[in-house]
């Protein structure tokens, strides 16, 4: 049975009316994935935007300040109106 990889949430914090909660996983190679949860509102109006990113980072601190970087520059967009087409970083 393979060994359970375990989700690492990191300090979540407020910008404005979201919630963002950086997630790491390592690999079975020991590296780190990235990924972010993104969430607005409450209770039956919650609303919960997950991203999850391509690289992968030697710590899970890389691969946690990676996926704030992606958050910050989502919610950029957001606030000036342009939509983001995609998430897949090469």
């Amino acid at each position: 049975m393979p060994a359970r990889r375990t989700l690492k949430i990191h300090t979540p914090f407020q910008i404005g009316r979201y919630l963002v909660s950086p997630l790491t996983r390592p690999t079975e190679s020991g590296r780190h994935v990235a990924a972010v949860s993104i969430r607005s509102g409450a209770g039956s109006m919650t609303h919960d935007r997950v991203m999850r990113f391509v690289p992968l980072f030697d710590t899970s601190d890389q691969a946690s300040c990676f996926a704030v970087d992606q958050a910050l520059d989502w919610l950029g967009r957001r606030a000036t109106g342009s939509h983001p087409t995609h998430t897949h970083q090469e």
